[in-house]
């Protein structure tokens, strides 16, 4: 006896297949493009990120990160973003370090840059990686896309939990089970219809090694950051005078920190980044504060040609710089701090006068400030009677 295939079944059959070959297609892309990781959610998977983004800004944890109000809605629902979405493709690049990266913070004459911002932008790498599958992927599919690497209005860390990833830890970054906390983050929107991938639960349980970690306490609660108190959105994200409260707790962190993730146990799985992916610069390593402080508008942005640490600009850099070298203890950064008190950023000039108080002895500073020129900047002039300058 035969049996018969109605026509809707072969064009589900059809649909299923073209599906199964599409995703093997994206997941062969990405593994010739490099990526550790490829996994597929839909846009409706995040269906409490918007309630909890509104909570985030509510609380005026953002700080002064107003974009991320002003594109709240995009941010919250991927289909607001576009409304054509029918698959997320979220792509994961390890970049774990070769050695702990703490190791630094015990090297006064040192400053740490961020394992992330160690090489060229990752944005950049990313997104030209990102096109190349995404070309191949619309001439074989046939079906439009879009990437997107951070600087747009995704909420990818909630994505590619759904996605499978790995799960958003206690420091609200993403954890993988194979490369721990050091995770790059890429997605491309299609509308093709792909196969979804199952979500990753959480694995944090009763830790909270990231939390302890945090020289700021940034974190309230586990699961929630207050982005006013992290050392990553204050040396990178925030302009102007740092609150003199952390300043301290900053140590020689002149670009982001790494304390949370590094601490994160997960890590022992993380093999460091292969040759194929992003190896640090060697001299943005461990550079020298000395050196740091030395750098003028033109050779800041020689120095830092390609690098993300070239986006916050000199004036932001050797503010950063000047609270490291405050902290040092180190006297042979005075010389060069008075010179820098005269700069012609106000920012520089304030955080100047903060590491020579910290740095002179009292009556040497005294005599400093007896000689100062005038000033007329209210954040300068705000320094000055922090210093106990009249």
């Amino acid at each position: 006896m035969r049996t018969s295939i109605s026509e809707a079944d072969r064009r589900d059959e059809k649909v299923r297949l073209r599906r199964e070959k599409l995703t093997a297609f994206i997941r062969d892309e990405a593994a010739a493009q490099g990526f550790d990781l490829c996994r597929i959610t839909g846009p409706d998977s995040i269906p409490r990120a918007p309630e909890r983004l509104e909570i985030f800004l509510g609380d005026g944890h953002h700080g002064t990160m107003d974009w991320m109000e002003e594109t709240r809605e995009r941010r919250g629902d991927p289909k607001v973003l576009w409304d054509q979405v029918r698959s997320i493709v979220l792509f994961g690049l390890n970049y774990g370090p070769e050695e702990d990266p703490r190791g630094i913070l015990d090297k006064p004459d040192k400053a740490a840059i961020s394992v992330y911002a160690r090489n060229r932008d990752y944005h950049d790498i990313i997104k030209g990686r990102l096109k190349e599958i995404a070309t191949r992927f619309a001439a074989r599919a046939g079906e439009d896309v879009k990437v997107f690497v951070d600087t747009a209005p995704v909420m990818e860390k909630p994505l590619a939990e759904a996605a499978g990833l790995g799960w958003q830890g206690k420091h609200t970054n993403l954890v993988s089970r194979t490369h721990g906390s050091w995770l790059f983050l890429g997605s491309m929107f299609t509308t093709a219809d792909l196969v979804i991938d199952e979500r990753e639960r959480d694995h944090c349980g009763s830790c909270r090694a990231c939390l302890d970690a945090c020289p700021t306490a940034a974190f309230p609660t586990p699961y929630r950051l207050d982005a006013r108190r992290c050392i990553s959105y204050l040396t990178i994200e925030h302009k102007g005078s740092i609150n003199p409260e952390f300043r301290p707790l900053i140590g020689n962190r002149i670009y982001g920190c790494d304390d949370c993730l590094a601490a994160c146990p997960w890590n022992k799985f993380a093999a460091s980044a292969s040759e194929m992916k992003l190896k640090a610069r060697e001299d943005l390593k461990e550079p020298s504060t000395a050196f740091l402080l030395t750098l003028d508008d033109p050779t800041f942005r020689t120095f830092f040609s390609g690098s993300p640490v070239k986006r916050i600009g000199r004036d932001r850099f050797i503010r950063n710089v000047l609270i490291a070298a405050g902290n040092s203890g180190d006297t042979s950064f005075i010389t060069r701090a008075q010179e820098l008190a005269q700069d012609p950023s106000p920012t520089v000039r304030g955080m100047a006068i903060w590491a020579l108080k910290r740095l002179m002895p009292e009556a040497d500073f005294a005599g400093f400030a007896q000689g100062r020129a005038v000033e007329d900047d209210p954040e300068v002039q705000e320094e000055w009677k922090l210093a106990g300058v009249a």
